[in-house]
């Protein structure tokens, strides 16, 4: 799934880079992720019209993949692609940002709404931030939690973006949803990790399709770096149900 640092790339960004904008990592996860008929080239790429929204279903659960954060223009195409499959299979949806999403990564909301150094917002979301009086996206935040209460089988949500390994249940602004999250680490910029190498992790998770359970496991692939060859251990780990939630 494409990061903010994949999009930024491919759109601008506030601090300069050279290349000004490079395209190549969100065409090749676009072709990789969408297979569209015509693969996409660097010339031929739109990033506001060339979004990774990707959805399988394999076992009687519905795996949704998404483009950085649910936003309103993600949730509408979710909504489509929801209305076709039943509201009692389970779907578990993977992005970049966290249900709390980044506020920076939200449209300017001021003067021309472009990228530059004195707002440092990112604009890689198709939202204009609203909610500037507290400096948190509680509207955009508020708006989620509502689609969820539309989808209550919507159950689980894995992520990164600040990486490290965390299981926990986010339940909106107003504490009406509960949805089994995952945070994911990563081995390039781990909030732990980065300076410990021993908490290196990634997940495991497996899906009882019978029970309607998934349980999530970490992985710590570098426990011992004296010893690079020792087999992997297991961390912490956690079981969920994913049958949708009772309204």
């Amino acid at each position: 799934m494409p990061g903010n640092h994949d999009v930024s790339n491919a759109i601008g960004y506030y601090n300069p880079m050279s290349p000004t904008i490079d395209k190549t990592s969100m065409v090749q996860i676009y072709n990789l992720m969408m297979s569209p008929a015509i693969v996409k080239t660097n010339e031929t790429y739109n990033y506001t019209r060339d979004k990774v929204l990707v959805a399988h279903d394999v076992a009687g659960i519905h795996f949704v993949y998404i483009n950085l954060w649910p936003d309103s223009s993600v949730r509408a195409w979710m909504e489509s692609d929801l209305a076709r499959i039943s509201a009692m299979t389970p779907v578990i949806v993977f992005a970049h940002d966290p249900p709390d999403g980044d506020v920076k990564h939200f449209r300017n909301p001021n003067g021309s709404h472009d990228i530059n150094p004195t707002d440092k917002f990112e604009n890689l979301l198709s939202d204009t931030f609203a909610d500037s009086k507290n400096g948190e996206p509680i509207v955009e935040r508020k708006a989620l939690e509502e689609f969820l209460q539309r989808h209550p089988n919507i159950t689980a949500y894995f992520h990164g973006h600040n990486n490290w390994t965390q299981f926990y249940d986010w339940t909106g602004p107003n504490h009406t949803v509960v949805l089994h999250t995952f945070r994911v680490d990563s081995p390039m910029k781990g909030h732990f990790s980065a300076t410990d190498e021993r908490k290196l992790s990634f997940q495991v998770a497996t899906i009882d399709t019978a029970s309607r359970t998934m349980t999530v496991r970490e992985v710590l692939w570098n426990a011992n770096p004296q010893q690079p060859n020792a087999p992997l251990s297991f961390g912490s780990s956690t079981t969920v149900a994913l049958a949708p939630r009772l309204r």
